[in-house]
């Protein structure tokens, strides 16, 4: 199928790309369209508008200032995937990367369209809710920092108004003793999780866990934040019994996905064992 008669604009600065936003109450944002492109050629989104961002030198690249990591929202894939600094001061980031779909969409897949989009079985939203990132937003004449939690709201929804451009990831270089891991259960076509765990953790005196994160993906109709597991680990010794019964936790109060790939409680099961197993390699990486 094609998609609906649309206008094509493409912006070469963030400032020309806020302006036509305001303008075009029915635009839809373009950068990689590994998403976007496959609803509109089923009509499942049909925007009169489509404002072209992937050519805007400002929003792609990887940099460092002041002891934090700011990712262009059209960064690729696989420039996180091999980036230098990514792989120095934040690895989870690297290695989630190297984990979404194959070849072809790493290397035309963006950040920030994947963030924005907030599909519940992307990879990105896990890893980015387990480094505590703040989202950058940008409008005409305005600009915003929201933390990773307050971002996603709901399936495909996020804070983001329509006038708003998702400009910029910050992320904290990771202290000492930081150690992270992400692992996932694929749908074998798509390679989207129907389970994924972003886990970091910074191990203080003694082999105390002095901080804990652990976001989650393909579960819930939102990536979230695994706080009971979290608080039950803080503070305690980094041993394998102590993971094993938090992870236990890791699903507290959430309502899983179902469809013809996993039932509920497969998702709520794989979640589980995922949440322990990620959290294990991150402290065998943290003490390394």
């Amino acid at each position: 199928m094609f998609p609906r008669p649309f206008d094509y604009l493409r912006p070469t600065s963030v400032a020309e790309a806020t302006r036509l936003l305001a303008s075009h109450a029915e635009a839809k944002v373009l950068a990689g369209g590994h998403s976007l492109l496959p609803m509109m050629k089923l009509r499942l989104a049909s925007p009169r508008v489509l404002i072209d961002i992937g050519r805007i030198p400002e929003l792609t690249g990887i940099r460092e200032e002041n002891g934090m990591l700011i990712i262009g929202a059209c960064t690729t894939h696989y420039a996180a995937e091999s980036s230098p600094l990514l792989r120095r001061h934040c690895p989870l980031l690297a290695e989630t990367a190297a984990a979404i779909g194959d070849v072809q969409v790493r290397n035309r897949g963006t950040i920030g369209g994947s963030l924005a989009h907030a599909d519940p079985a992307a990879d990105w939203p896990a890893a980015i809710l387990a480094v505590e990132a703040q989202l950058k937003l940008v409008r005409r004449g305005a600009e915003r920092l929201v933390p990773a939690r307050d971002f996603f709201v709901d399936l495909l929804t996020t804070v983001m108004q329509s006038d708003e451009l998702l400009t910029e990831i910050h992320v904290p270089v990771n202290p000492p003793r930081t150690g992270s891991a992400y692992l996932k259960v694929p749908q074998p076509a798509s390679g989207f999780a129907l389970t994924g765990v972003a886990a970091q953790v910074t191990l203080g005196p003694n082999n105390t866990l002095e901080r804990v994160a652990v976001g989650i993906t393909g579960v819930s109709s939102k990536p979230y934040r695994a706080t009971a597991t979290e608080q039950a680990l803080q503070g305690q010794a980094a041993t394998a019994e102590a993971v094993a019964q938090a992870a236990t936790q890791a699903t507290a109060g959430v309502e899983a996905l179902a469809d013809i790939h996993a039932s509920a409680e497969y998702r709520l099961h794989l979640a589980r064992v995922y949440t322990k197993r990620a959290l294990l390699r991150a402290i065998e990486r943290a003490r390394g």
